[in-house]
Formats: structure tokens, C-alpha cells, sequence
């Protein structure tokens, strides 16, 4: 009997042998089962099982070694994040043992759509500045990140930003504004082209998007974020505690 039940079989199975991975179930350096034990534990086909393997090996995941078999890659390294520290971008590598690093792509001015208008509580059409910024673990870029704060903050010309800061930093140093916290929304959504040329992962095709609204301690709205990461090589643990 067949336990992949609805959606994309191809996604379901990759999702399930992700799970094993990142579970211990399946060890790193340890061998993986056959595509032929797969499809059988699946119910799947072999088709099915060899083109996930094979994206799966592309991403680094694990390694195919002909004649001998699949191991998972012993070098393996995942990012958890706390769910306290989704909008800090910089911890979020730095804690999980990779060097973060920033490259600014753009710092742009745009007026406001009437969403973002009403998010930010300022008028449709407001100038805002566009920050396009990508975030590296090591050296693979991981984040593709935009934010947009209403130009009134800025207490300084667009030219004197420096834009590989941290937001929280440029907020601060900019605007003279402090996050008091941050409001995040969790989507998968389908990889748009300009998000694969910077993310330089063709073989994407969904990716995990956060909408993010970003307040001072007074309740003020302050900016608005829309982030992508690359969950190939990028995890997100959501922890939450009861006291």
C-alpha cells in the first residue's frame, strides 16, 4: 500500500527523505536505501525515486557513488532559528556556526502600493526606500532579502546609506528607530526568476518566503520585509515553550 496519498509524488518523497536526513534517521556518511527499496517502501516509481535523488544530490545533500551506492553528505550543516529571532537575519547564520556576510544590491526609491501604504500606516504613493539585499552563509548566498521603510525616517541622503549594515543598524543609525519586534508570516511560494539569479540555484522551484512587518516599542509601524531563503541549504526551526 502506497503512503504517498495527494500532491506532487515527486515533492512528497523528497519531502520524506529530507525529514529522514534532517531527523538522524538516515546518519551522515551512512548508506541510503536502493531506489528499487524506496520505490517499493513508497509506492512509488523507480522514475520518481532516481529524479529525486537526483535533485536531492545536486543540492549537496548526499552523494552518488556508482556502483556502490547513495550516502548522505557527511558535511551537511543546517540553520535552525529560534522563532524569536526570524527577523535577525545576521544571528540567525552567526549562531548556527557560519561566518555571515552582506552584499548590497540596491537601495532604490519606490512609492508605496496601497498595500504597503496601509501596512506602514503613510499614503499610497508615499516615497519609500528599497533595500535589495543578499545574506551568505560561508560564502553560498542563502537570503535573498528586500525591505522597505518609509524615506521620512531617513535622516540622511540616499547616497550616505551604507547598505551592508544590519537593518536593525541602519534603522538605527538612519532613521533613529529601534525594533521592538517583528510580525512574520511563513509561505512557500514558487521561485520568481530574479529571486534564482541571485539565490545562483536554477534547479529551485519553490522556496520559503517571510513577510515580515517590522514595529518600535511603541507600536509604530517602521518597515516592511520580504525575504527568501534558499531551505536546500538553509533550515528554519520553529521552537515554542510553554512556561
Amino acid at each position: 500500500m502506497s503512503i504517498i496519498q495527494t500532491k506532487s509524488v515527486a515533492d512528497q518523497v523528497e519531502e520524506i527523505l529530507r525529514d529522514r536526513i534532517r531527523n538522524a534517521m538516515y546518519l551522515p556518511g551512512s548508506r541510503i536505501p536502493s531506489e528499487s527499496e524506496l520505490s517499493d517502501e513508497l509506492g512509488v516509481s523507480r522514475a520518481t525515486v532516481r529524479t529525486v535523488l537526483a535533485k536531492l544530490a545536486v543540492n549537496g545533500l548526499i552523494i552518488r557513488k556508482q556502483g556502490d551506492g547513495t550516502y548522505v553528505n557527511v558535511r551537511i550543516r543546517e540553520v535552525s532559528a529560534h522563532a524569536g529571532n526570524l527577523w535577525d537575519l545576521v544571528r540567525l547564520i552567526e549562531n548556527n556556526g557560519f561566518t555571515a556576510s552582506i552584499q548590497s544590491i540596491s537601495i532604490t526609491q519606490k512609492p508605496a502600493s496601497e498595500k504597503e501604504a496601509q501596512a506602514l500606516v503613510v499614503e499610497t504613493g508615499e516615497p519609500l526606500l528599497l533595500f535589495k539585499r543578499l545574506f551568505f552563509a560561508d560564502q553560498t548566498p542563502v537570503i535573498f532579502a528586500n525591505n522597505v521603510v518609509p524615506l521620512s525616517f531617513f535622516r540622511v541622503p540616499i547616497e550616505q546609506i551604507d547598505g551592508h549594515l544590519h537593518f536593525r543598524d541602519i534603522l538605527h543609525e538612519y532613521c533613529h528607530q529601534e525594533i521592538g519586534f517583528a510580525i512574520t508570516d511563513i509561505h512557500s511560494t514558487r521561485v520568481a526568476d530574479e529571486v534564482k539569479q541571485y539565490l545562483g540555484n536554477e534547479i529551485l522551484s519553490t522556496i520559503l518566503e517571510l513577510q515580515m512587518a517590522f514595529y518600535s516599542r511603541r507600536n509604530q509601524p517602521l518597515a516592511l520585509g520580504l525575504n527568501y531563503f534558499d531551505d536546500t541549504i538553509l533550515r528554519l526551526s520553529l521552537v515554542q515553550v510553554w512556561s
